[in-house]
């Protein structure tokens, strides 16, 4: 692509040219600078890339810079757009040098330049353009979009809702479930300290004989033998080392060890009385503490667990059931948020409704005032708003927007797309377009050819309306039609040259007597003559009165 830098002054500015060359350089690049998709058709032949960078004065644009600050872009009174593309179909999108997404130039695009296309008629077929033109009428963009977001959130619980409903019998077999499984698990004690307590007193009770005979048997070795028994052996030893006269120090050590350990065997044969005497074999305990046991075992392999991980099986069901009989996803509460969420919508919906019925008999009558301007004294175009069924909520709000036309007086008012002149659609898109753009926030409107299939009058008129336009902020209208360029402020010749098989665009400010030339040569075409200069100059005087 060709390197350029075109710097556009506020006012309305004309782009003409014996090509599209005008369009190529300046629609084509400021789209892509916008975020348009990259058509790598438009590198130069031999070259691996193009860069085009597009800055804009975004001092009074507070929506810039509150979007650049939510985004995390530096902030200046001026803007860089800037994008890289390729030859293989790569391309890198940058804010004042930062890297971004195409999304994001395209959203910040929006906010600093909007381009009319010759083809935007096309769109005007269509009912989403409808709303979106009144809604921007009304300055009810916040409105609209307030709007779908209540729509989307109802839509989302009314789905939830819905899904459980429909699985409400699926729902209620699984909370019976749960409701016994967790009721079954509540019955046993599942601490993991209390299941080893538990498995300790089955092995003491299924032992109970084995250890009464064995406890006797040790008491009588400590106590009750007849002859001979430690607690008699240590006491007659005892005895013997009292007796002792002139002791050796070691036997005198002896003496004391012994003395204490008569004191630990008379503890250690009270401790085996206290236990006999409450030590007794239970069958009864013992079947209870087998069952119980036995319930938990089961109980684990029943769930797949190891039957210390029963409490946490336990949490988990108990969680389950609780989502399902008092949690925020049941039937009842989502029935309510759904009500809430359905008052939301409809007051906002409702809000929205009263701004685009009051815009869109005003916006009707600024663009029929256009059109009897643009020579269409017979037509009259309606915005008709039809209410949409109140119990289908729909994200654009409740009522359907169409422009009807009727083009003569006494006709029916029509869809725009049954109308059958092609110049009379033009003449209308360009209407809708100037009184849309004259209520736009956005400071700099691009025109493409949208005078395309008028001429004479009709197109002195259009070049009036853009530079009404340009009065108030920034208009570039690539066009051909003498009359529209002769309103202009200023205007850019576009040409290509070609030189040893190299062509090369310009992009050219005209002064006065340029600007007479470039007329002259619009009106007259291939010859130029004396009375088509006089022509040219005729309309530059009428057009700077």
């Amino acid at each position: 692509m060709e390197s350029l830098e075109i710097e556009f002054s506020k006012g309305t500015t004309a782009i003409t040219g014996e090509t599209g060359a005008g369009k190529s350089l300046v629609l084509d690049a400021l789209g892509m600078a916008l975020g348009d998709r990259a058509d790598s058709g438009t590198i130069r032949h031999g070259k691996k890339r193009a860069e085009i960078s597009a800055t804009f004065d975004i001092s009074s644009i507070e929506d810039a810079h509150q979007w650049m600050e939510l985004h995390d872009f530096e902030i200046d009174e001026s803007c860089i757009l800037r994008r890289i593309y390729t030859s293989e179909g790569r391309s890198k999108g940058y804010i004042n040098g930062q890297p971004c997404t195409m999304q994001q130039l395209q959203q910040l695009g929006d906010m600093v330049a909007d381009i009319h296309s010759q083809h935007e008629h096309q769109s005007l077929l269509r009912k989403e353009t409808h709303r979106k033109l009144v809604d921007e009428y009304a300055s009810a963009g916040d409105l609209a979009s307030q709007v779908s977001n209540h729509f989307r959130e109802w839509h989302k619980v009314e789905r939830k809702l819905s899904e459980l409903m429909n699985r409400s019998d699926e729902l209620l077999a699984r909370k019976d479930l749960l409701s016994f499984q967790v009721n079954e698990l509540q019955q046993l004690d599942l601490d993991p300290m209390a299941l080893k307590k538990l498995e300790t007193e089955q092995q003491t009770l299924a032992n109970a004989e084995q250890i009464l005979q064995d406890s006797h048997s040790l008491l009588a070795i400590c106590d009750q033998t007849e002859g001979f028994n430690i607690r008699d052996g240590l006491n007659r030893a005892i005895s013997i080392l009292t007796g002792l006269k002139h002791k050796p120090e070691a036997l005198m050590g002896a003496e004391a060890l012994l003395q204490n350990g008569l004191i630990q065997v008379e503890e250690a044969i009270n401790g085996i009385e206290h236990h006999i005497d409450r030590f007794e074999a239970n069958p009864q305990r013992l079947q209870l503490v087998e069952d119980q046991l036995s319930a938990i075992f089961q109980l684990g392999r029943k769930h797949r667990v190891n039957p210390d991980q029963l409490a946490d099986t336990l949490k988990t069901l108990e969680t389950e059931l609780s989502s399902l009989m008092g949690g925020s996803d049941n039937i009842e509460s989502l029935q309510q948020k759904l009500a809430e969420l359905a008052a939301n919508y409809e007051r906002t919906a409702n809000k929205l409704s009263t701004a685009r019925t009051k815009a869109a008999a005003t916006m009707a009558a600024e663009i029929n005032e256009q059109l009897h301007r643009l020579s269409m004294e017979g037509a009259e175009l309606l915005i008709q708003l039809t209410p949409v069924n109140r119990e289908e909520y729909r994200s654009s709000g409740l009522e359907e927007i169409e422009f009807l036309l009727a083009t003569n007086p006494g006709q029916p008012h029509k869809m725009l797309a049954k109308i059958a002149s092609g110049g009379e659609l033009s003449r209308v898109s360009l209407a809708i377009q100037v009184v849309a753009a004259s209520h736009s926030k956005i400071p700099t409107l691009v025109f493409d050819e949208v005078d395309v299939g008028i001429g004479g009058s009709t197109a002195d008129i259009v070049g009036q309306l853009l530079k009404q336009l340009g009065e108030r902020g920034q208009v570039i209208s690539v066009t051909h039609q003498p009359q529209v360029a002769a309103h202009a402020h200023h205007h850019y010749r576009a040409s290509k040259v070609i030189e040893d098989n190299n062509a090369e665009s310009l992009m050219s400010p005209l002064d006065h007597q340029q600007r007479v030339a470039e007329l002259a040569r619009m009106l007259g075409g291939a010859k130029v003559t004396d009375q088509t200069v006089s022509h040219a100059s005729e309309l530059l005087s009428l057009a700077s009165t």
